[in-house]
């Protein structure tokens, strides 16, 4: 069984991946039902899949990992993650490990994947170049054939990260700021003359933060249920939505 979250597709793909090679359910949690206790298959394993955020397991992820529960024992159980990330993932896995311990859970190995950037909320940062996306994505897939055979033999203790040099700055420190700091819909807003009320925005929202729809122009929510995963800023087919001015004239990423 896998739980996966992608807002832009590249856990998305790496889900659907894992699940054909290890022939397992996949499980969308922005679709799964909130406090439902899931029954295992003998011997199945239990994956994480997710897009690191801030250094750490994105909130809606952690939320949903507090909600969770399993019928019967999962200390017999293969426990893994696998996360993208556009450069590294800091403490990400400790942070993930500290929210399974109440299901009596931890994770036997964890990998990680470098994928095109989606996160364009700071000044500096932006999407990647055609070409580094296109050598991300090749390397990624490389990989991860990598990695599968690991997870279908269960290996324990292999874990092919990238940290960062920095992992605890990154992720205790700048990770809190992000928490505390950006994880906001304020400064989303929508360009009239560019949106052409197609809906897209909100049906792509993972938190359905997004007031729209087909013939309506959108509008945030501000219900502190934002986690800023850009997914509606990706995807606008006009590049009508834009995040204060940290967005302007910044480019769009989605897996294709």
């Amino acid at each position: 069984m896998i739980f996966y979250f992608s807002a832009t597709g590249n856990s998305r793909w790496l889900a659907k991946e894992l699940g054909q090679a290890t022939q397992e359910e996949i499980i969308s949690i922005c679709d799964a039902p909130m406090f439902h206790c899931y029954t295992l298959k003998d011997d199945e394993r239990i994956g994480f899949v997710f897009p690191v955020h801030g250094w750490r397991p994105p909130k809606i992820m952690l939320d949903f990992i507090a909600t969770l529960s399993f019928k019967g024992d999962t200390d017999t159980h293969y426990c893994y993650t696998a996360m993208t990330a556009g450069d590294d993932i800091g403490r990400s896995v400790d942070y993930l490990n500290g929210s399974l311990g109440r299901l009596g859970l931890h994770t036997h190995a964890a990998f990680s994947l470098k994928m095109p950037n989606t996160y364009v909320g700071l000044p500096l940062m932006n999407t990647d170049k055609p070409q580094i996306v296109q050598a991300k994505k090749q390397e990624s897939e490389k990989l991860l054939r990598q990695y599968i055979p690991r997870i279908q033999n269960c290996e324990n203790g292999i874990t092919p990260i990238h940290k960062s040099h920095w992992p605890r700055i990154n992720s205790d420190i700048l990770g809190n700021l992000f928490v505390k700091r950006l994880l906001t819909d304020k400064p989303f807003s929508v360009d009239e003359s560019r949106c052409v009320k197609c809906g897209i925005c909100a049906d792509v929202c993972p938190t359905d933060n997004i007031k729209g729809g087909l013939g309506f122009q959108p509008t945030w929510l501000h219900a502190d249920k934002c986690i800023t995963c850009f997914a509606c800023y990706h995807y606008c087919p006009h590049h009508a939505i834009e995040y204060g001015s940290k967005t302007r004239h910044k480019g769009q990423y989605h897996y294709k």
